[in-house]
């Protein structure tokens, strides 16, 4: 995992991508218990803002001459199936831009914060969000003010209580 966080962070030193946080169930055990993931999803903001589709040709261009392989959507670095995610709304902007560098495995990494992985998983709403979530309240120190918030900007505060007390009975 060390060697290839260097290369995502080798990707914004070069001006690549502005910014990243890792997301999906890599991000969720670095604040709870191990979850069943396939892959490494970086979250990122691209280095040129762009309306429309967005060009991720310069990551792939990049990976590509460091001799790295290609398997469907994932670039695998160093044996480790990375899947770049272009920030894809402002709620996930919003948490690629207040992510925390954290350390994990002897490595800083930029992360979600635990409220803004939440509110996306309200987003999505898959059925291991769902798991997901219910860890995340139980095994993590949460900003309730914060999650609230988030919740609150995003319009998902409805989804998020119906979740809730369906959680409860």
């Amino acid at each position: 995992m060390k060697k290839t966080i260097e290369v995502i962070n080798e990707l914004q030193k070069e001006g690549i991508i502005r910014k990243y946080a890792v997301g999906g169930g890599i991000a969720a055990i670095i604040y709870i218990e191990p979850v069943l993931t396939y892959d490494l999803d970086i979250l990122y903001i691209p280095e040129k803002e762009e309306k429309g589709l967005i060009d991720i040709s310069p990551i792939y261009k990049f990976c590509e001459e460091k001799g790295y392989k290609f398997e469907r959507e994932h670039i695998i670095i160093n044996e480790i199936p990375v899947q770049f995610i272009p920030v894809y709304n402002k709620l996930v902007q919003e948490a690629v831009e207040q992510s925390v560098e954290v350390e994990y495995q002897n490595i800083s990494i930029n992360a979600l914060k635990p409220e803004y992985s939440i509110a996306i998983m309200i987003q999505t709403f898959r059925q291991k969000d769902k798991e997901r979530i219910i860890k995340f309240l139980e095994q993590t120190k949460t900003d309730q003010n914060l999650l609230q918030n988030i919740l609150k900007k995003y319009d998902l505060e409805e989804k998020y209580n119906r979740f809730i007390d369906s959680s409860n009975e």
